[in-house]
């Protein structure tokens, strides 16, 4: 189980046992939630976050998207982090903040029920394992594809929406993989349950488009900023499925999947089987600059005593 510490709620800190709400909260009958995976790492400088700001952007437009106003600013969202990093002395963390609807009335409609918003952090390694960062992981293309982009907006991190990732993680782990891919509604590579895709082919790095119904992920774009750093062309487009079968190397990218290789999809082996050197590159690039071993010359790294 997790075990969190203090968890701050509505502006105060709260006993982990104590972080409670109603039955009847309108967010676990309708899914009226919007959340963020964040994550702290300890560098030699201090402990710091990975584009907080960013990633507190996201949380108010996803919000935005839903006609909800968040109770509280920016900077005080931000502070609430920073505080529940250190009262819970967490060196290193994942950071989960949600802003929600929560408890008056029942009924589709959300607007008279308050806006609640809550963060916790603890510590999390490696989400697909720490074996995975080297050999990859093991996924299927899903039979569950990605919502049309007419019928929920997939640029909100709501928390309805991952009711379409469950079943593509529990489809691929109930047929012995690690991950699931799912198409889009046009037939299309999208994303896996909760990460973003990278393909490689003849030194050439392929991303879906953001017309693919996928997050727009932050790591996403940082890795995009690094590889252009690297020299590397980026191509975001449309990805057929077989495309996946025939590529050099594949990796995911996610707040929590950081950068994991992709080592066979449908039991067709990628390149090698596990990490190539393209995706090793990169990883260790990404790795240097939020564990403070490079420069962070992108301004990405928001030291927790800054704020």
């Amino acid at each position: 189980m997790i075990d969190s510490g203090k968890i701050w709620m509505n502006g105060k800190f709260v006993e982990h046992d104590e972080a409670k709400v109603h039955v009847l909260s309108h967010v676990l009958h309708y899914g009226s939630g919007f959340f963020e995976g964040i994550r702290c790492y300890k560098t030699p400088k201090g402990s710091a976050i990975f584009r907080l700001k960013e990633h507190t952007d996201r949380l108010f437009d996803s919000a935005k998207i839903y006609r909800t106003e968040v109770p509280f600013t920016k900077e005080e969202v931000n502070k609430a982090m920073m505080d529940t990093l250190n009262i819970n002395n967490l060196e290193e963390a994942y950071i989960r903040p949600l802003v929600y609807r929560g408890y008056n009335q029942l009924g589709v409609n959300p607007k008279t029920c308050p806006v609640d918003v809550m963060i916790a952090a603890w510590t999390w390694g490696k989400y697909l394992g720490e074996e995975a960062m080297k050999k990859g992981v093991k996924v299927k293309i899903s039979s569950w594809r990605r919502l049309a982009p007419d019928t929920m907006p997939t640029m909100a991190k709501a928390s309805g929406n991952y009711l379409s990732s469950q079943l593509i993680k529990m489809e691929a782990l109930e047929d012995g993989y690690d991950e699931g891919i799912a198409l889009d509604y046009n037939g299309y590579v999208s994303e896996g349950s909760g990460e973003n895709l990278f393909v490689i082919k003849n030194g050439i790095i392929y991303t879906p488009a953001m017309n693919g119904s996928a997050l727009p992920g932050i790591t996403r774009d940082s890795i995009i900023k690094i590889a252009n750093d690297l020299g590397y062309e980026i191509r975001e487009q449309g990805i057929p499925r077989e495309m996946l079968y025939i590529a050099d190397e594949l990796f995911f990218t996610g707040t929590a999947a950081e950068v994991t290789p992709v080592s066979s999809v449908d039991k067709i082996v990628i390149g090698t089987g596990e990490r190539g050197a393209i995706t090793e590159k990169i990883q260790k690039r990404f790795f240097d600059i939020v564990e403070g071993r490079e420069e962070d010359k992108y301004g990405w790294l928001t030291f927790i005593n800054n704020v």
